[in-house]
């Protein structure tokens, strides 16, 4: 079995995905196996993918989004530890080894990840302050916005068994979701050193095609509160209601401008949810519609 399974989810980017895989291939680690999920591709991601048939294991499926290619991934993997990488991303060359050594020294720590270089439209820019990332007990800061990036993260594949797999509904944040649900029981583990490269600012990013991305955070927070609300201690649950509440209002002035009518009703009604504080059974679905 090798040490780590890395799952490398790719859609239309045949002129990015090379760079990718290359720079996993080019780890000074190599007891590994790549598997990368074409999600339903119309470009030329299978004849590229044909030229490295040797080297790794190609999957393809129906366009399903990247939560469903993640997924699927991990479904096919074989190793206990698994790393993500972004086709839009690329890693430096002691990324593997830097989670290897890390994962020897803190056995108990089930997920970590190393820092990273952004690079927004060709170059080079600083993360404001409030990305920095953290570690050890996260899930508070994590609540605001998503601190964890998939192409930096290593983690425990028995976590999708603890806290379920990356959810197929949400059409973006989907990674905010899945750290926060893990977040508020495991502490999270960091490699100071950048070995990711994090690209920007392309069009194709899912922050650019959904409108209102809070959203999709509100209803995280909410199914999280819903399943394990009353497991929470109690300063995590009454934060996550204060954060969830203040995305609420701030989608709900740009709703009643915008006269949607319908998605008010739903976030007046969240908001009744969480005032009430019994975190019964409800279905946050509208959110994402």
């Amino acid at each position: 079995m090798p040490f780590f399974s890395i799952i490398l989810p790719t859609y239309n980017r045949a002129g990015l995905l090379r760079r990718a895989v290359e720079s996993v291939l080019e780890q000074t680690f190599r007891d590994f196996e790549l598997i990368v999920v074409d999600d339903g591709s119309t470009d030329d991601t299978p004849q590229i993918m044909e030229e490295y048939r040797l080297s790794l294991r190609y999957l393809r499926q129906e366009n399903r989004g990247v939560s469903a290619a993640r997924n699927l991934g991990i479904a096919h993997s074989s190793s206990p530890r698994v790393a993500f990488l972004d086709s839009d991303d690329y890693w430096l060359p002691g990324k593997l080894e830097a989670h290897r050594r890390f994962i020897d020294d803190h056995p108990s720590i089930r997920f970590h990840q190393t820092e990273e270089i952004w690079v927004r439209q060709g170059r080079r820019v600083n993360p404001m302050k409030k990305h920095a990332k953290p570690e050890g007990d996260i899930f508070l800061p994590s609540l605001h916005l998503c601190l964890v990036s998939p192409s930096c993260v290593c983690m425990d594949r028995s976590l999708f068994d603890d806290f379920g797999l990356f959810d197929e509904n949400l059409p973006a944040c989907e990674d905010y979701d899945l750290w926060l649900r893990i977040a508020w029981k495991e502490r999270a583990g960091l490699v100071p050193e950048p070995l990711t490269v994090k690209h920007g600012g392309h069009e194709d990013q899912l922050s650019r095609r959904f409108w209102g991305m809070d959203r999709f955070r509100v209803y995280s927070i909410c199914r999280l509160l819903a399943s394990r609300g009353d497991a929470m201690p109690e300063r995590y649950r009454e934060e996550a209601v204060r954060v969830a509440k203040e995305k609420c209002m701030i989608l709900l002035g740009g709703a009643r401008r915008r006269e949607r009518v319908e998605f008010t009703r739903e976030l007046e009604s969240i908001i009744e949810w969480l005032d009430r504080g019994s975190y019964s059974s409800k279905d946050f679905a509208p959110l994402l519609a």
